[in-house]
């Protein structure tokens, strides 16, 4: 059974038709990448799931059609998303922006046990836990994003584009992290523009062009496809 099921969803900016017809399921457990060019509509649909924008089409989690639903609503069945761009916020400090993460959690026991987590997943964090989200680095930043996404103790999170614009070396330890997240229990939507990365990151992947999907299947295969290799890997078929 699906954890998540997504059909027909479609998204308009006027009479851009940014993504169109698109149908994916997730099961739980599971890291599932969605590559493609840039432009190709991915962060609209990664949108669209978590009720920032407006679509056609339902979106269906843990056996709730959530399509009404608005993104308050969303993140309290268990979605947490972290955008493209981070949305830190820069005049919190590390510890406040990773405590806004859980706003709409109670349980504060368990709080401060996930808080504590997440300075051991990110020890960076917790040496400038007093620092203001502002003054951190593009890296340290996204390991903010993370950690305040995770903070909302989420059934499945969102990634968008967590790669982009990182030195090589932070991008290693940002997809080490992932993996461990995943290896943990929690499902993962990765959208990444860099497809290889996402592919060796994931058990499955679907494939965006324009607005729609093109192909799916294991990740592993997706690798060895030489569409793929061609289009997204910037390899040249013999």
């Amino acid at each position: 059974m699906s954890y998540l099921s997504v059909e027909s969803l479609g998204v308009s900016y006027g009479a851009i038709k940014a993504a169109r017809g698109v149908s994916l399921s997730i099961k739980e457990g599971e890291t599932v990448a969605l590559i493609g060019s840039n432009g190709a509509g991915k962060s609209s649909t990664l949108n669209a799931i978590a009720g920032l924008i407006g679509h056609t089409g339902k979106v269906g989690f843990d056996g709730i059609d959530m399509s009404s639903f608005p993104v308050h609503k969303r993140a309290a069945k268990g979605l947490a998303l972290v955008p493209e761009g981070r949305g830190i916020l820069g005049r919190l400090t590390v510890d406040e922006n990773l405590r806004m993460g859980a706003y709409l959690r109670v349980d504060r026991k368990s709080i401060a046990v996930d808080l504590l987590r997440i300075y051991e997943l990110f020890p960076r964090l917790r040496e400038r836990r007093g620092q203001t989200g502002g003054t951190l680095s593009g890296g340290e930043q996204q390991m903010l994003a993370i950690g305040r996404a995770l903070m909302a103790s989420p059934k499945l999170l969102l990634l968008d584009e967590p790669s982009m614009g990182l030195a090589p070396l932070m991008v290693e330890k940002i997809f080490e992290v992932i993996r461990e997240i995943s290896s943990s229990g929690v499902t993962i939507f990765l959208v990444e523009q860099n497809a290889r990365l996402a592919l060796e990151s994931s058990n499955r992947a679907y494939v965006m062009e324009s607005g729609e999907l093109t192909m799916e299947g294991d990740s592993q295969e997706l690798l060895r496809s030489s569409k793929v290799r061609e289009s997204y890997l910037g390899e040249l078929n013999s």
